[in-house]
């Protein structure tokens, strides 16, 4: 114990070894020095301290140690310029040294014995560091040390690395002779290749059966109930027609019967005549009975027969009409479930498709009622309609920020419940910046004046889980089926308290209304993958907002791109949206006459922003014929308008009306405000003898502002700052909810997300398959190019590892976020929880975090066979890919697609060069 190091001697050694030395050459202390160089200070040698035991834990002062000095004890190693030994650790041979009198080196060491010291003999080792510098101290390979001074030959059927304590048995189906160092992996590795391969077949073409079938047998189910729907629906036609028709009888019965007995006294007759009389005017009665007895036996057996037919048919119309499922919208708060929910997908279409029929049977009933008949349906308790929501807005101005351009200008009105309004106008009059004001989605833009609710100065943000924005581009799921998008749509949108079979109901409706049938089961499409055709995917996106039932409906062009019949039956929806109290608002730029006449308002916009009439769309000829512009026959009015507003038709001589002037006109003829800019025209308007002046009183030169190119370019940063500032007040500002609704919560919506996410995977899986082949390939490649090596233990491997694996997960990671941006923002938009939609789409992206690592490992671990077991390799790269998609994450979600891949191609190639230029 007095030759052993102590703990600052230890110290010493390996802050030399860490600092870059090889552990042969070390710097001068207090025993082994220019001036004092013992024995011991030589390699393979140690000392003993003066004092009989050292303080082994004193790390703080190197010990005086000079005496007795002799060769290092098997087991340790006495480095130079060190008097005392160090234990070999684990894995190292470390036995006493032997001189070669031919080459005069102590083997298996490297040292030589000092010259001019004849008694020196060889001693212990006299270093241990890297396997590179001081390789013969590691237990070599073939071989195992169960102790630093023990070492035995690996058997047959095992294999013992550099620095082996013991012998490992290599797996089945490879081949270790005795004495070997690794074992041959390669049958495992073409094993691995080829079940990897065929899975990825297997998935990449029948990636989508599985949903094909579930869909197959849901159509069938479907078909179905829509069948037993359509034959209720006749039974119970044929049951009424029947019933008319015994009672018919039954009058005729009553009329022969008074007839005959009309002179006959009796006792009976009075209260056989109040049974009749009361029996004619009982129209609500299932059947009828005679309750006379004085008929004959025929007009009894025939009354018998009549009334156990109609029962018949009345038992046969009962029995597909068992569910009575409570609707939030067409019954009152107070009803309460009679019948057994259905819970079956047979019973839930069974429903669904019964009401539907209902619907149309009271469609029919109510096509010629008297006014009467339509006021008492409107005041009728048990058909509650959804919240009313009337938008006014008084002197809406909206100014371009930094550019000071008007996009609206003045624009006062309103827009009622159960009415369709249609905002029309030529090119860049305003018409999507108006519905966007009152949505609430005007971003980058001043607004002044007033935007009401219900006669109140809320925001229009607490309402939206009652208002649906339809945008003028198709943003739809184009991996999801039809049925699909308006499903989860209505899950995520409709009250929370609704059930299952009512929520059916609604989303078989709407795909009724817009005649979706035929592509219910069809993929929407994609840019690479045709799906529906334009039209159909244009309903599909009108159709999202219209299965959430909303209170408020705008639409930016949502006629753009169908034709005439698509068209009509798109309005003809809409039409029935507004007989439930439903407020909608579109935005169209020539419809057609038949469409025309479907609306109830019209507000048309003048370049500028300006109104130029704003009121009933029947009316509006009156009012331009009124200042002297007429319609031509046989010309769409709308047409003609926009033509006028355009300045392509000019307006007749005789009127002295200026297509300039319209705007004013309308200002003073509900006598609001004019704007000093116009206040010229207005006067002249008001004195027609006036001479015309075209210039309104503005100078040419008159809205120039000249500024400096620093002006200019401060006026632009701070103009973007300020945008900036209003797309993050408009995404995180929180606003009072007023909508009385209450939506699945986030636990929900995140299931909801989480179904539709694992469809869309499902269904991208050939991508996926991409993805994990490109994996497998990179494995091999760098698996054969970073073999592993016992002096570098496979550095180069692995640092390349790292960069394709960041790499390639980024890309995945980048793709995962970027590509459904848009759909995101609606959704957003709408209500749905953003924390939902990025934890269903991180536990979906933890599959792939979880099987990558294993994908890539099956390749690379068996053409490298590293040291480290596989299990330990894929905790690493688990952690690598966690953090790097992490990474994509942020990437996809601060960043524009084309900026992110950017910053991470840029990320990469510091990644790839860091390393490099340090070796260099």
């Amino acid at each position: 114990m007095q030759r052993v190091c102590t703990a600052a001697e230890a110290i010493f050694y390996f802050d030399t070894i860490f600092k870059g030395s090889n552990g042969n050459t070390l710097k001068p202390n207090r025993n082994c020095n220019l001036t004092s160089w013992v024995s011991g200070c030589e390699p393979g040698w140690a000392c003993r301290t003066p004092s009989n035991e050292p303080d082994l834990e004193n790390s703080q002062v190197i010990p005086s140690r000079t005496n007795s000095c002799q060769p290092c004890c098997e087991g340790f190693f006495c480095p130079r310029g060190l008097t005392c030994m160090i234990p070999c650790p684990l894995g190292s041979h470390c036995p006493v040294a032997k001189l070669n009198d031919q080459t005069g080196i102590c083997e298996p060491y490297s040292y030589q014995l000092p010259p001019g010291k004849q008694n020196h003999t060889c001693g212990g080792a006299n270093v241990w560091a890297d396997v590179h510098s001081s390789g013969e101290v590691f237990c070599s390979a073939g071989s195992y040390c169960p102790t630093t001074v023990q070492k035995e030959l690996c058997s047959k059927g095992h294999y013992c690395r550099t620095g082996s304590t013991s012998e490992k048995r290599c797996f089945k189906l490879t081949s270790c002779n005795a004495s070997t160092s690794t074992q041959d992996l390669h049958a495992y590795g073409i094993m691995l290749i080829v079940a990897t391969v065929t899975l990825l077949l297997i998935i990449y073409n029948c990636s989508d059966q599985v949903l094909t079938t579930r869909e197959r047998r849901l159509a069938k189910a479907r078909e179905a109930a829509a069948r037993s729907a359509r034959e209720t629906a006749k039974a119970r036609k044929r049951w009424i027609a029947a019933k008319i028709a015994a009672k018919k009888h039954a009058s005729e019965l009553q009329s022969h019967i008074s007839q005959k007995f009309s002179f006959k006294k009796s006792t009976k007759d009075p209260e056989e005549l109040k049974i009749l009389d009361r029996t004619r005017f009982e129209a609500d009665e299932d059947s009828y009975a005679p309750a006379y007895t004085s008929a004959s036996s025929e007009s009894l057996s025939s009354s018998a027969a009549s009334k156990g037919q109609m029962h018949e048919i009345e038992d046969d119309i009962e029995k597909h009409d068992r569910f009575d499922v409570s609707s939030h919208d067409r019954k009152s708060k107070g009803h309460t479930t009679k019948g057994k929910q259905p819970h079956t997908n047979s019973q839930i279409f069974k429903y669904a498709y019964a009401e539907l029929e209902k619907e149309k049977a009271k469609q029919e009933e109510n096509k010629d009622l008297t006014f009467s008949g339509v006021v008492s349906m409107a005041t009728n308790p048990e058909i509650r309609k959804r919240p009313l929501i009337e938008v006014s807005f008084k002197d809406l101005t909206l100014t371009l920020k930094g550019k000071d351009k008007h996009l609206l200008r003045c624009v006062t009105g309103k827009i009622k419940p159960g009415r369709i309004t249609a905002v029309m106008g030529p090119s860049g009059a305003g018409k999507t910046t108006f519905i966007s004001a009152l949505a609430g989605k005007a971003m980058g833009c001043k607004m002044t004046g007033l935007i009401l609710i219900n006669g109140k100065n809320e925001s229009i943000r607490s309402y939206r889980k009652i208002i649906g924005y339809v945008p003028q581009d198709d943003i739809v799921h184009g991996n999801l089926t039809v049925e699909e998008n308006l499903w989860f749509n209505a899950k995520c949108r409709l009250p929370a308290h609704l059930s299952k079979p009512d929520k059916v109901l609604v989303v078989e409706r709407v795909i009724e209304a817009l005649g979706l049938q035929m592509v219910r089961d069809s993929l929407v499409g994609t840019v690479e993958k045709r799906g529906i055709s334009g039209g159909q995917r244009k309903r599909v996106n009108v159709g999202l907002e219209m299965v959430m039932e909303p209170s408020l409906l705008i639409l930016d062009e949502p006629t753009s791109g169908l034709d005439s019949a698509s068209s009509l039956q798109l309005l003809r929806a809409l039409r029935h949206e507004a007989l439930e109290g439903v407020n909608i608002c579109m935005v169209l730029h020539q419809p057609s006459y038949s469409l025309f006449q479907m609306f109830d308002d019209l507000v048309l916009l003048a370049k500028g922003g300006f109104t130029v009439y704003h009121g009933s769309a029947k009316e509006a000829e009156q009012y331009f014929a009124g200042l002297g512009i007429h319609v031509p026959d046989r010309v769409n009015p709308p047409d003609h308008f926009i033509d006028i507003l355009e300045g392509i038709v000019k307006p007749s001589q005789s009127s002295g009306v200026n297509y300039k002037e319209l705007p004013v006109r309308w200002m003073l003829h509900n006598g609001y405000p004019v704007p000093p800019e116009l206040q010229q025209t207005a006067a002249r308007i008001s004195m027609p003898s006036a001479s015309p002046d075209l210039s309104d009183g503005i100078s040419p030169h008159a809205g120039i502002d000249e500024r400096s190119f620093a002006g200019e370019l401060w006026q632009d940063v701070r103009t973007t700052v300020e945008i900036h500032q209003d797309t993050i007040r408009h995404n995180f500002l929180k606003f009072k909810d007023l909508s009385s609704r209450r939506t699945p919560g986030v636990l929900w919506q995140y299931r909801y997300f989480l179904g539709r996410l694992g469809k869309q995977r499902m269904r991208e899986a050939k991508v996926q398959a991409t993805d994990y082949l490109i994996l497998l390939l990179a494995g091999a490649c760098l698996g054969t190019i970073g073999k592993t090596g016992e002096e570098n233990f496979g550095t180069i491997g692995y640092t390349y590892t790292i960069i394709a694996v960041s790499l390639l997960c980024k890309i995945a990671a980048l793709r995962s976020f970027s590509l459904d941006k848009l759909q995101y923002l609606r959704e957003r938009a709408s209500g749905m929880s953003s924390l939902a939609y990025f934890l269903a789409k991180d536990t979906i992206d933890h599959f792939n975090t979880v099987i990558k690592p294993l994908v890539y490992l099956s390749m690379f671990f068996f053409f490298t066979n590293p040291r480290s077991s596989f299990a330990e390799n894929y905790v690493v790269l688990l952690c690598l890919v966690y953090c790097v998609t992490g990474i994509g994450y942020a990437f996809a979600i601060f960043f524009h697609p084309g900026s992110a891949q950017l910053v991470l191609r840029s990320v990469v190639n510091y990644s790839m060069w860091s390393p490099i230029e340090k070796r260099l």
